[in-house]
């Protein structure tokens, strides 16, 4: 079974039905019709360019430019994670913090996946490596902007009670350990949820794609089910090294709470 083409008509019809969308709710007044259309052009920009890089990536197949393809991915990612945070820590400690926990989390998830159990020839073929290490680096992306975001905001609201714990002789660890623990949980729901509704609320991207594609369910659902234990991983370890790291940048030498570490809240 082949998969159907799709005609430039066809796309154009398609996004006629979100103008029409964004023009519904320009006259509800919900003030979002232009940010609907910008994201919708966005989209299709950059996954237009997406197709032309990938298939010169697919192309030559060398692992310098499925590595560059890879770092660019991750740079991305942590400047997002830095755009998703009311305050985040000042002088770069949030992309910092971010990309590095994204990168021991993701990156060797996605090489231990490739090289043990999908094992393609060689194991950084772009054709897996790219697609995985993206649905990895989305999701934990999307659980380390939570979990830091949870971290930094309950570290301000609550810097009273941590500042009190503190005087009365407790460590920096348990002044602040139930908003750490609140963080961790906060980044780890997106996902836990995702798994528990796999197959019952929603068919994930990955399976609905392989089967589009003509693949047998059977193989699609094995496929699947890698791709969601290999993102809980990337995630679960993430959010925990990042919500490890920021939390100690949160205090001195000395176990004192510094928050002036943190920026202004973004509007």
């Amino acid at each position: 079974m082949q998969v159907i083409p799709l005609a430039w008509w066809q796309l154009a019809l398609a996004a006629l039905l979100v103008v029409a969308l964004a023009a519904c709710t320009a006259a509800a007044r919900l003030g979002m019709g232009r940010s609907l259309l910008v994201a919708a052009a966005r989209t299709t920009i950059q996954l237009a360019l997406v197709g032309l890089v990938l298939e010169a990536l697919f192309a030559a197949a060398r692992l310098h430019w499925v590595a560059l393809m890879a770092l660019g991915m991750l740079l991305i990612a942590g400047r997002e994670v830095v755009a998703r945070q009311k305050r985040r820590l000042r002088g770069g400690w949030a992309f910092g913090v971010g990309t590095l926990a994204m990168f021991l989390s993701s990156f060797s998830v996605a090489v231990l996946t490739l090289t043990v159990i999908i094992g393609p020839e060689p194991w950084y073929r772009p054709q897996y490596a790219i697609p995985l290490l993206g649905m990895m680096l989305g999701n934990t992306m999307t659980g380390v902007a939570l979990a830091l975001d949870r971290l930094t905001d309950g570290a301000w609201q609550q810097r009273a009670v941590i500042e009190n714990r503190l005087m009365l002789g407790q460590s920096w660890r348990e002044a602040i350990g139930e908003i750490r623990r609140e963080a961790m949980r906060s980044g780890l729901t997106p996902v836990i949820n995702a798994m528990a509704a796999a197959g019952v609320v929603s068919l994930p991207g990955m399976m609905t794609g392989q089967i589009l594609a003509g693949s047998p369910p059977a193989l699609a659902v094995k496929y699947q089910i890698l791709i969601m234990f290999a993102i809980t991983l990337g995630t679960g370890f993430g959010t925990l090294a990042a919500v490890a790291l920021a939390s100690r940048r949160l205090f001195d030498g000395r176990e004192r709470l510094r928050l002036e570490r943190l920026s202004a809240p973004r509007t």
